[in-house]
């Protein structure tokens, strides 16, 4: 058996993968919010699920400054966290263009700045951190009587439906020279070392939030963007690639 890659190498080789990743990320309307409907349904999300404003966010694999931004918008006091440079260039080029206040902290989700914050959010990171149960448990440890929000979605779906509803889903956007999401895609060796790449569930979530110590966990089904979204892609692309999307919300 192969040997696993050795996590400071792994962390490296995320870096360079997002940070190459920068440079598209953004023409994807779900990664940018640019939708202005999907905006408002992330809005209301964040509203119904963080304390309340000014309440100070941690933004966790924050990239180019979607929840962030949005977040900032609405009067919450936020620190963006990503491990890449170049993704957090992005996000303050854009808190910039809105005049908007957004901290930026270069480092792993494992590493986070010291607080304190009330609550720390994610969406769409935990599939792609090498140990998603010692970042939780380190988030837990800056938000003290805080909460954690999880916005995570299937996705990979490893069933027979899900696979051939992806492999469809390819030959649509080839005809329809729809551009990938991203740059490219992590290769079969990085997502070996990544624990969630393939297994992303609600159940999957609980059990780490739980290993990391946090208490009284709840899940909600996130359809208001799920409806947002299928109202801004493509009427035939958009059933293809929807995905269930849900929240997790946990007391440290």
């Amino acid at each position: 058996m192969a040997a696993r890659p050795e996590p400071d190498g792994v962390h490296r080789r995320l870096q360079e993968w997002w940070d190459a990743d920068a440079e598209v990320y953004d023409r994807t309307a779900s990664h940018s919010a640019s939708d202005p409907v999907e905006a408002a349904a992330w809005r209301a999300a964040l509203l119904r699920y963080l304390p309340p404003p000014p309440a100070r966010v941690l933004d966790v694999g924050a990239g180019t400054g979607t929840m962030s931004l949005l977040a900032a918008q609405l009067g919450f006091d936020v620190t963006a966290l990503d491990l890449s440079p170049q993704m957090l260039e992005r996000a303050r080029e854009k808190a910039e263009a809105q005049g908007a206040l957004v901290r930026t902290v270069v480092a792993p989700a494992h590493d986070p700045p010291p607080g304190p914050f009330d609550a720390v959010m994610e969406r769409h990171l935990l599939w792609t951190l090498p140990d998603p149960a010692a970042a939780l448990d380190a988030w837990r440890a800056v938000i003290p009587g805080g909460r954690a929000i999880l916005f995570e979605g299937i996705w990979r779906p490893q069933d027979p439906a899900g696979r051939a509803k992806t492999w469809l889903a390819g030959l649509v956007r080839r005809a329809l020279r729809t551009p990938h999401d991203h740059h490219g895609e992590y290769d079969p060796e990085l997502l070996d070392s990544l624990p969630l790449a393939r297994g992303m569930s609600p159940r999957a979530v609980l059990d780490v939030l739980a290993e990391a110590g946090f208490a009284r966990a709840r899940v909600e089904r996130m359809r208001d963007i799920e409806w947002a979204r299928l109202l801004a892609e493509h009427p035939i692309l958009g059933p293809l690639e929807s995905v269930p999307r849900f929240a997790v919300l946990a007391d440290a």
